[in-house]
Parts: C-alpha cells; sequence; structure tokens
C-alpha cells in the first residue's frame, strides 16, 4: 500500500481540473515520474477504491508528470475531490 503512495504525490487543484471534475468525472494528479499509466490506474483504484476507466499522462514544463484519471461512471469524481479535501 505505502508504494501506492509514492506514486500518487497529490492532487492537482486548478480551474481548469474543477471543470473537468463536474464535466468529465476526471481527477487530476501530480506523480511520480517513473510511474507508468498502468501503476498510475493501480494505485487510485487502491488508495480511492474506485474504478479507473483511463488515464493520460503529461510532463509540465516544470519537469512534473501530470495524471489525468478518469473514473468509471459508477463513481464520481466529485465525491473522490471532497475526500480529499479540494472540493
Amino acid at each position: 500500500m505505502e508504494r501506492y503512495y509514492q506514486i500518487i504525490k497529490r492532487p492537482l487543484i486548478t480551474e481548469k481540473t474543477f471543470d473537468l471534475i463536474e464535466r468529465e468525472n476526471k481527477l487530476v494528479f501530480i506523480v511520480d515520474r517513473s510511474a507508468n499509466k498502468s501503476q498510475i490506474k493501480r494505485a487510485i483504484e487502491k488508495i480511492h477504491r474506485v474504478k479507473v476507466i483511463k488515464v493520460n499522462t503529461l510532463i509540465t514544463a516544470t519537469g512534473e508528470k501530470k495524471a489525468f484519471v478518469k473514473l468509471h461512471p459508477d463513481n464520481s469524481a466529485q465525491d473522490i475531490s471532497i475526500d480529499l479535501g479540494v472540493f
């Protein structure tokens, strides 16, 4: 379980990420740069007990890795963000 917390560093909170939560049921996290999409997916599923449909990643200009995580319709990104203290 501890390894999962090393992969997922923190949620990313911006105006754009709030739109993604509400419109597309997506969450955005800053993740370990060496983590691949399947590791990120598994970590999110284990930590938050949700079903992940898709993970997209990108490296920011500052060198951080962002993960855009689309949740299954049965799971609410808004509920997860409330649990994280974001909403």
